[in-house]
């Protein structure tokens, strides 16, 4: 008996110590993704055309001789002496004549979007667009690189409204597709002035889809009872686990058939050029941003 109330002590011991550090750990865990929620994100800005120029550069030196790279190195050298020293003399002037404005060239911003169901991309989108409507002006166009099958219809909504804030702010807008840009993907797509797509991309299908399984039968099967309370008569069409309805599955279906309606009222507004109810079956491509897609 005394062996077993030790025994029960240790034990008791063991298992307050587990569910501390259980506790400690879920503690830790809840407060790092809080920290990582609140901090603010990071933008990372890439200098396209040095990143161009320096690989150009690399291959030419890589089919010299030996004599002919060290030729290259030293003109390179010169040419940035001269470059460094030229913009001082810039800096100069303009800091002698403050009045004296220089016209910049036109510049354009290059942003990537890779869209997975819950276009949870557009968070940084959002960001990214931030960031260029503060620097660019009319001359300058951004080039949004756009990779998506689609998604839900709030998520990608939200995605389109954020490329629309570049466009009311009268910078052109660019969408390059290199795979596929369909149903929500398509719905950001357009919203540009122009869309590029390569040869095969699949660009397009203007509808709505909904599925989900349903295990009532299966709950029944073993005496399981699911119950939905709910204040309103269509709070609640379709359900996973209760038994569904042909009017709730009527109901459903009308509600897709209106996101349907607003999904091709927003593609005609930015292509007017289509006649939406002619376009022909889902084939792949692009012509001077008509989308032959359905």
């Amino acid at each position: 008996m005394e062996f077993l109330i030790e025994y029960g002590l240790f034990l008791a011991k063991v298992v307050t110590v587990v569910v501390a550090l259980v506790i400690l750990v879920t503690v830790l865990v809840s407060a790092r993704q809080q920290g990582a929620q609140s901090e603010p994100g990071r933008l990372e800005v890439k200098h396209l055309n040095e990143a161009f120029e320096q690989v150009a550069k690399s291959l030419n030196q890589a089919m010299m001789s030996h004599e002919g790279q060290k030729s290259a190195q030293k003109t390179a050298k010169k040419e940035e002496k001269q470059r460094v020293k030229a913009e001082k003399a810039a800096l100069k002037r303009s800091e002698k004549d403050s009045d004296a404005e220089e016209t910049a060239a036109p510049r354009v911003f290059v942003l990537n979007f890779e869209g997975d169901i819950e276009a949870s991309a557009v968070s940084s989108l959002r960001q990214e667009v931030t960031a260029v409507l503060t620097v660019a002006s009319g001359d300058d166009e951004v080039l949004v690189r756009l990779e998506s099958a689609g998604g839900v219809v709030h998520g990608y909504g939200l995605a389109a409204s954020q490329l629309r804030r570049i466009t009311k702010q009268g910078i052109k807008l660019t969408v390059a597709v290199d795979k596929v840009a369909a149903s929500g993907g398509y719905m950001m797509a357009c919203v540009a002035d122009k869309i590029l797509a390569a040869p095969f991309a699949i660009v397009g299908s203007i509808g709505v889809v909904a599925q989900m399984p349903n295990f009532n039968r299966v709950l029944k099967k073993h005496d399981v009872d699911f119950e939905i309370l709910t204040a309103g008569k269509y709070k609640r069409t379709l359900t996973m686990f209760g038994e569904n309805t042909d009017e709730g599955r009527e109901k459903f279906v009308e509600e897709l058939e209106e996101t349907h309606t607003l999904f091709k009222q927003y593609v005609a507004e930015r292509r007017p050029q289509v006649d939406i109810e002619k376009l022909r079956p889902a084939r792949p491509g692009m012509d001077n941003g008509r989308c032959r897609c359905s």
